[in-house]
């Protein structure tokens, strides 16, 4: 099959032109740094549309996290409960911190934190007061059940909502179910600013604690008078500038990425697959990236080392490795599943829980079709599928296609 002349990205920015509009303002006004109209502008906007009182532009949703985890008290050796299937950045905050990261299974229901893991984990570990979990490719997880069993053991809850800005739980917007939040605008998010992020609160004294701490933590005074430990955080009134034009658009984002979910849901029946679940009677996602999972049965052969795989073809069963190829042949983007916290090598002496108890000592993802990790099922089964926005429905369809042929 002929290769796509220009590449079919897992997720680019897609850009209006009203960014240029905004950006054009800071330089002409020669607002360059880390205040300005754009940024006032931004934060405001946000924190209207996500329903908090307060968002505090930073440098990135790494940096959000950080200081998340500085307003939350974590400290040397503070035990926090962390999502486990996620990207790396949500947990290296804790660390930062000197932070001990607890990983918690994942359920299949969403792809994200197991609620009956998460109290299982209280019972371990009865002394731990922070959980961080993430709301994983734009799939809100069960935050209701989640938030509840915080409540009950006096935990605070920091939720990474990175991936998932404008989806809704129960008509209530991700990264406002914890104590405090965070939002991602980095290149590959629904709405971009290149890079940044937002702290999201409704406490009035972190948001200032906040502010203060991402720009070096300057007392009010006429000179640099300090009197603890800051950063170089806060986020520029250029790249403010891109999100304040992005921010209009995040409707459209996201209907354009349900309806490429859609499509591939409606193009793939058939197949030993399923696609990203997600509670279709209570949550609403941003379908940031359309997702799917192989049948056990239909897998062939595959294995993985630390930074290559190996699979062998079998008539009538794929695996994410071949179908990656495949995809990369005809200049598509493709990626499997994160790769969860409790087998990278950084992290392979934390604790790890799972719905049964601690999940540590496996060497199978199921035992008898009971799941005894489900994070580590879907990684070996599970892959992220060309979701750019600016992908039309013909080369989707040559996409689904070369799926589809995997499988014969």
């Amino acid at each position: 099959m002929r290769p796509f002349e220009n590449k079919v990205w897992l997720s680019s920015p897609t850009m209006h032109g009203d960014e240029l509009v905004y950006v054009k303002e800071a330089y002409e006004t020669n607002w360059m740094s880390t205040v300005g109209k754009n940024i006032d502008e931004a934060e405001r906007i946000v924190a209207e549309k996500i329903g908090c009182k307060y968002a505090v532009g930073l440098s990135s949703g790494t940096a959000a996290l950080h200081l998340c985890m500085k307003l939350a008290g974590i400290t040397l050796g503070t035990k926090v409960f962390c999502s486990d299937v996620t990207f790396a950045a949500t947990v290296n905050p804790v660390v930062y911190e000197g932070g001990v990261p607890i990983f918690i299974d994942t359920e299949m229901d969403t792809w994200n934190m197991d609620p009956t893991a998460l109290e299982k984990a209280f019972a371990l570990y009865p002394e731990v007061k922070h959980v961080v979990m993430a709301n994983l490719y734009g799939v809100p997880g069960k935050l209701d059940e989640i938030r509840a069993i915080c409540d009950r053991h006096g935990a605070i809850l920091i939720e990474d909502a990175a991936e998932s800005m404008g989806a809704t739980y129960k008509g209530r917007q991700t990264g406002t179910f914890g104590d405090l939040g965070i939002i991602s605008f980095n290149g590959n998010k629904i709405i971009t600013g290149s890079s940044g992020g937002m702290l999201l609160t409704d406490d009035k004294e972190r948001a200032n604690k906040a502010r203060k701490w991402s720009t070096q933590s300057r007392e009010n005074a006429a000179w640099y008078q300090h009197e603890e430990v800051g950063y170089n955080y806060r986020m520029s009134n250029v790249i403010a500038g891109v999100v304040r034009g992005q921010l209009p658009y995040l409707e459209e984002h996201i209907a354009q990425k349900k309806a490429i979910y859609m499509r591939y849901k409606e193009g793939l029946k058939g197949l030993p697959i399923q696609m990203n679940p997600y509670d279709e009677q209570n949550a609403e996602p941003n379908f940031w990236l359309s997702c799917m999972l192989i049948d056990r049965d239909a897998m062939c052969k595959q294995v993985r080392g630390e930074t290559e795989a190996l699979y062998c073809s079998e008539h009538g069963k794929s695996c994410p490795t071949e179908i990656l190829e495949k995809l990369a042949a005809i200049n598509a983007e493709g990626r499997p599943i994160w790769k969860p916290m409790h087998m990278q090598p950084i992290f392979r002496m934390h604790g790890f829980v799972t719905r049964g108890g601690n999940g540590r000592g496996r060497t199978n993802a199921y035992i008898e079709g009971e799941s005894v990790d489900a994070g580590m099922d879907l990684f070996e089964r599970g892959l992220c599928l060309p979701s750019d926005n600016k992908m039309t429905p013909e080369q989707q369809d040559v996409i689904i296609e070369v799926i589809r042929s995997c499988f014969e």
